[in-house]
Parts: structure tokens; sequence; C-alpha cells
């Protein structure tokens, strides 16, 4: 192994850049050349591409988003994209590639390396944590946070205010934000696509809340499993109290990554390097218990489901 290749796909994710720091830095240790692809799959299709060494990601470790810049490619799921990205690792002599991204970034590294053989190592870099293979992903810990200092300083306004607020958080078809966010905030209830929700039981504490003197609530709502205005509207309608939304939207993609963050995606960084020094191909690097845990790429590319349950439970005993 003399030459690899890192990338990051999909949507970013707090963290990204100390896992790059990690790869590049790892490799440099390890006396081999790390080239930094930029915009993902797009971007090797395209060849934009540059070597980086150890200083190059000096002062990168706090810092959101990604330094590689991060995109989606419609290119990369035809045949035709991923040989012209074939064709680019054999021109730059890649002997191997370090996928940092989602689920579809470890789809596109498991076909890719099923088609051509490029050895390809994924780090799970999503703030949803849904990847099987890992318990936490690179930017999940950072995007409960930036959710919870929002509800926090919403709660501020909805005790003032004696008003319902309805706070819609991200994690497509995982609950992991949402539920988390509610749990640690204090939230009164949560709706994730996880759990069957009842708006008929909900409006109905809502309402025996209000007769006993409970004027505020706050009710996180995961993107997943219903719009933040549409469950606003029906509680409204259904017990003439007033009720606010707040959409967080992006602001949970960005920031300064917490410290959880920086050392899952430091180790992360380095095993997949040690992955492609001894000879894997199609593995991801994730961790199970706080050890690392090593799976196949094939099989990390189904998404997990968050275990809210137990969660939600402690929720309603201590609303």
């Amino acid at each position: 192994m003399k030459r690899i290749g890192v990338l990051t796909s999909g949507g970013d994710a707090p963290g990204m850049n100390a896992a790059i720091r990690s790869v590049i830095r790892s490799a440099s240790y390890y006396k081999i050349e790390a080239i930094g692809i930029f915009r993902g799959y797009e971007g090797l299709i395209n060849e934009e591409m540059k070597i980086l060494d150890h200083r190059s990601v000096s002062n990168i470790i706090n810092r959101g988003g990604t330094i590689l810049k991060t995109d989606r490619s419609d290119k990369f799921k035809t045949v035709e994209g991923r040989s012209r990205a074939y064709r680019v690792i054999k021109k730059n002599n890649i002997d191997g590639l370090v996928l940092i991204g989602g689920d579809g970034t470890y789809r596109g590294g498991y076909i890719f390396n099923k088609e051509w053989g490029v050895p390809c190592i994924g780090v799970p870099g999503s703030i949803d944590n849904d990847i099987k293979g890992t318990d936490f992903t690179i930017g999940s810990d950072t995007a409960v946070n930036t959710a919870l200092e929002a509800i926090d300083k919403i709660r501020d306004t909805a005790t003032s205010m004696e008003r319902i607020f309805i706070v819609e958080v991200m994690g497509r078809s995982s609950g992991y934000i949402a539920i988390n966010a509610a749990l640690s905030g204090g939230a009164e209830d949560v709706l994730v696509p996880e759990r069957k929700y009842d708006m008929q039981q909900l409006c109905q504490d809502i309402v025996e809340g209000n007769m006993k003197g409970k004027m505020s609530w706050i009710v996180v709502v995961a993107e997943g499993v219903a719009k933040a205005g549409d469950i606003a509207g029906i509680i409204t309608e259904t017990t003439s109290l007033e009720t606010r939304v707040v959409t967080l939207g992006h602001i949970q993609r960005g920031g300064s990554p917490t410290a959880k963050d920086r050392i899952l995606a430091t180790r992360l960084g380095y095993e997949a390097v040690n992955c492609l020094r001894k000879g894997m191909r199609a593995k991801a690097v994730g961790v199970a218990g706080n050890k690392i845990n090593i799976v196949n790429l094939g099989s990390a590319v189904t998404k997990r489901s968050a275990d809210v349950n137990s969660l939600y439970r402690l929720i309603k005993i201590l609303t």
C-alpha cells in the first residue's frame, strides 16, 4: 500500500475534518502517500484531487464541515460513471480508498469494490446515527447537542409566553436525534419514525396538563415522521391552544464537533488506514461497546433503526 485516497460523500457531518486529519496523518506515519479527493464520488470521476501531507490538515480538527467538500453523484450510480472513476484510480496509482459518509457512500464503495476490485474502507460520517456496524456515527453527538441547545432556548420562551412549541429536528428515517434531544431537553413528548404516535392521546395529554396548570409544552418531531407544521395545526384545532413551530434544519449539520465526535473520528480514521495496510478490501469501521468493530461493507449499507422505546417511556414517566 503506497498511495491511498480519501473522500467525503453525501451530507456533511461535524467531525468529518477530524476524520480526514486522522487518515492523512496516519498514512503519513506509515509512509503512505495520501490524496484528498474533492466533492466525493463526483470529484473522483472528474479527477479533482491533490496530495495532502501532515501539515495540510493542521488546525482542522475543531472545524465543522469538510475541507474536501462533499456532493451526491448521480454519475457514480451508473456503470459508465464508475468505469470513469476506476480509470482515474489507475491513472493516479491509488491503491485504496477511505470513504467517509453514510449508507449511500457505503453502497457506492461496496459496488465499486465488487465491480473493479478497488479496496474501499467505510468510515461512518452521518448526523443520523443510522449506520449498521457501529454504535455511533461521526457527527451524531454534535447534532444532538446542537438540537439540545436550541430546545433549551426555546423552553425559555415557551415558559415565559405559556405556549406549545413543536420543534422539528433532522434525522431522515431515524429518530436518534429527536429522542435524545427530547429526553435531555426535558421535552414533554416526541414523535419518531420507529414508534407509532397517537395524536388524540397527545392532544388529550396537553388539555389535561393545561387544566392542571401546565401552560407550556415542547414536542420534538423527527423530520421522517411528520412535518412540525402539520402537527401544530392538529394540536391547535383540537385543543384551541396557541402553538408555535420551530424547524431547526441545517444548523444541526454545522458547528464545531464535540469532544466525543472528534475522538470517534480520530479513532476510526486511523483504523481505516490500518485496514488498508492489512490488505482488507471492502470493510467498514465503527465502534461497539467502545471497542473498534470492523464489518463487511456490504452488511453496513442497510440502515439501522434507533432504539427508542426505553427512552420514550422515560420521557413520559418524567413529564
